[in-house]
This record gives structure tokens, C-alpha cells and sequence, in this order.
């Protein structure tokens, strides 16, 4: 699939970087370097902008090293960008650990993972099939 990309940034476009990855790293576009502190959380520029195909979404998510190793992650993961959207991409950071994390221009923050969808029609009906589950959630199948 092909997509139009914009990079304002000085940092090469986001790829995959192996052959079965579903997503390409992003990476942090801005002039100093941003600290966050323990709790804090703050939109992080790319540099990118994107033209989705309709039908199509790009979705930010946490990288899982920075997730395990420092407490980073993204604050409203998996983030969504819409095919109609023509902003700069932006990441919702959230420093999750008790230590400062600091990002500089370069760093790979989040993924990127192209995904396509479906629009849904709502049918309004009275009932609604009965299934083995029924009703329970919230781990109601257990955790064995």
C-alpha cells in the first residue's frame, strides 16, 4: 500500500525494521531535549504528516522496550489517526516509571501500525442472540 508522507524532520521516514514487524518505530522531532518526570505526560512532534486511503487507520502504540525497560508508554495507546487527518503526528507520552526519562531529537518513541477497517451500519434490534458467555466479562472466563 501506498502513502503520502511529509517529513519536516531531519530523521529518515519511519520503516520496518524486520521483515515480519507490523509496525515501523516513530521518532521524536524537537529541538531540545524533553524531560519527563515521574507521572508526567506530554505530546511529542514527529515531524510527519501523513494521507491515509479512506478505509484505512494509522495506529501509535507503545514500543515495548521502552515500556519494560523505562515505564514509557503511550498514554492513549493504541492512538488512532484517521484517514482525513493532515496534522503533524503527535504522541501522547506518559513516564510511568519513578525516574525522569529524557527524549531527544532522533529517539524512536512509539510504533506505527498501518491497519485497515470497517464502517459499521447499526441495525437496532430488541434482543440479542444468546451465546455460552452471555453477559459475564471483566475476566470472567478466569486467568487458567
Amino acid at each position: 500500500m501506498k502513502i503520502n508522507i511529509v517529513n519536516k524532520s531531519s530523521h529518515n521516514l519511519p520503516s520496518y525494521e524486520t521483515l515480519a514487524s507490523a509496525g515501523m518505530d516513530l521518532r521524536a522531532h524537537t529541538p531540545e531535549p524533553i524531560t519527563l518526570q515521574p507521572q508526567e505526560r506530554e505530546l511529542i512532534k514527529t515531524g510527519l504528516f501523513m494521507e491515509l486511503p479512506i478505509g484505512v487507520e494509522a495506529q501509535v502504540r507503545p514500543r515495548s522496550g521502552l515500556a519494560l525497560k523505562k515505564g514509557i508508554s503511550v498514554l492513549n495507546a493504541p492512538g488512532t489517526i484517521d484517514a482525513d487527518y493532515r496534522g503533524e503526528i503527535g504522541v501522547i507520552l506518559i513516564n510511568l516509571s519513578h525516574e525522569p526519562f529524557t527524549i531527544a531529537s532522533g529517539d524512536r518513541i512509539a510504533q506505527l501500525v498501518i491497519a485497515k477497517h470497517e464502517r459499521a451500519d447499526w441495525e437496532e434490534v430488541t434482543s440479542l442472540k444468546k451465546t455460552a458467555r452471555g453477559t459475564g466479562g471483566f475476566g470472567s472466563t478466569g486467568i487458567k
